[in-house]
């Protein structure tokens, strides 16, 4: 273990001299470019993040500083990408109605959220982005971490399930049973 000790110092003290030498310019290169300064705290401390992270290509000395601002570019370019898709959301967000009349009655109301509770929360999840929070499916791609192949898939067998669970409660099945059959009962 005291072999590990050694190494393990000295890229701690690396880092360290590294942060000291090159937190203020990084401080006043996010200064320059974003308005908010807890966003610039955030920028820095990301930056530095990849720096611990990648410390064995930081390289030493006076040519440490170029290569963090090139970090501190990607992670402001990163940070913009979240920002416009936080305001495009937002702004889908301030287009939909407050409130949405609804001419379903209680009964099928009740029914409808008795399948919703049988559904998976794997199902439940994805329906409800696409559905309530109006995420196409690349946008659900990103919020669940997979591929858009797989959240199409996961959508498609989610709808499924769901219209099975619909079809299977007795009094929602019997008057959509009888509209299909042309109302004669």
């Amino acid at each position: 273990m005291t072999q590990n000790s050694p190494p393990d110092d000295d890229r701690l003290q690396r880092f360290e001299r590294i942060f000291s030498d090159c937190y203020d310019p990084l401080v006043a290169y996010h200064l320059r470019r974003v308005a908010n300064r807890g966003d610039v705290d955030d920028l820095v401390a990301e930056t530095f993040l990849v720096a611990w992270r990648r410390l064995d290509d930081v390289p030493a000395g006076s040519e440490a500083l170029p290569w963090l601002y090139a970090v501190a570019r990607n992670t402001l370019a990163n940070h913009r990408r979240r920002e416009d898709r936080r305001t495009a959301l937002t702004e889908q967000l301030r287009a939909v109605p407050r409130s949405q009349p609804s001419s379903t009655s209680p009964e099928a109301t009740a029914l409808t959220a008795a399948a919703w509770n049988e559904l998976p929360d794997r199902d439940r999840e994805v329906l409800a982005l696409i559905a309530w929070e109006g995420l196409d499916v690349d946008q659900v791609a990103v919020a669940l971490n997979c591929s858009r192949n797989a959240v199409r898939i996961r959508l498609h067998r989610a709808r499924r399930r769901f219209e099975r669970l619909l079809r299977s409660e007795p009094a929602l099945a019997t008057p959509l049973g009888a509209a299909h059959e042309g109302g004669s009962a």
